[in-house]
């Protein structure tokens, strides 16, 4: 079966969307986040137009910069420096990738970490690998958990979960969910020796790995729950272009008890889990 993330992700907004109105109700705060983009590619765009929209749809305030592609690194850290002191803004979001002259690692540390709706500043993951609460999650990991128990239910103890990418994105950060969650974790990756083998362990496998069709039948348990977070577009030789996971999808849903379909599965769960970021950044606000 397929784990619908269209409709769990809907479920979210208007879940969030109550809690918005209710905000600005009772403490007079509107939720905002403002979104960098810097040069003109058009993926990145394309996403940025997606989060705004969804932003807006559940009330809350979305703000846009568009910086040029030679923006130099001291004009973006200055534009991060005037976001975070502005008491308006609740969620501060620079589009990934940057180009290649930006240093992203500098660019990221220099948001404030209660604004870091990505959850990638050093303080939000040293709150995640330590367990500590307080911190905001990385918007794909959380996602990918919320997926997950909705086909398996609240309690996934004992589950052995296989993660293939070891990313600070997504494949680290998901682990430790995971473990939190109490499920046992395996992270494979590029160097890990008998890799099927290693992934048909998994009742729970999330592939992160970045490279279209790569999980097969082969290496999949029977009844494993799949969540694939590879988004690839490929060309067939008919020209046709279209987007693709991780999981060889068609190889692997007749053997899997449930999937998450590319696209319609972890994407829109991306979004949501921004959207529910931004309000735990604003009650914060609100409520000291």
């Amino acid at each position: 079966m397929n784990i619908d993330g269209k409709l769990i992700a809907k479920n979210l907004r208007d879940h969030l969307a109550v809690e918005v109105a209710e905000l600005k109700v009772s403490h007079g705060v509107q939720p905002s986040l403002t979104v960098i983009i810097v040069g003109d590619d058009p993926a990145s765009h394309v996403y940025v137009k997606n989060k705004i929209k969804q932003t807006q749809e559940i009330g809350m305030i979305s703000n846009e910069i568009v910086l040029p592609i030679d923006t130099t690194e001291e004009h973006l850290l200055n534009e991060l420096e005037k976001l975070n002191s502005d008491n308006n803004v609740h969620g501060i979001l620079v589009q990934l990738p940057l180009p290649k002259h930006l240093n992203e690692n500098a660019v990221i540390s220099a948001i404030n970490p209660e604004k870091d709706v990505d959850g990638f500043h050093a303080v939000n993951s040293g709150k995640l690998f330590n367990g500590e609460e307080g911190g905001l999650v990385p918007c794909t990991p959380q996602g990918c958990i919320l997926l997950a128990k909705e086909h398996l239910g609240t309690d996934l103890s004992g589950l052995h979960a296989v993660v293939i990418g070891r990313s600070n994105i997504v494949g680290k950060p998901v682990a430790m969910l995971l473990l939190q969650e109490n499920c046992t974790i395996t992270i494979a990756h590029s160097k890990t020796k008998n890799l099927a083998e290693v992934c048909k362990q998994a009742d729970i496998l999330v592939a992160a790995v970045g490279i279209a069709n790569f999980v097969k039948a082969d290496w999949v348990k029977d009844g494993a729950t799949i969540i694939d977070v590879g988004i690839n577009r490929i060309t067939s030789e008919t020209g046709v272009t279209k987007l693709v996971g991780d999981v060889d999808y068609d190889e692997v849903v007749s053997k899997c008890s449930a999937i998450t379909p590319v696209p319609g599965g972890v994407g829109p769960m991306t979004i949501a889990c921004l959207l529910s970021n931004t309000l735990i950044a604003a009650k914060k606000v609100a409520y000291n």
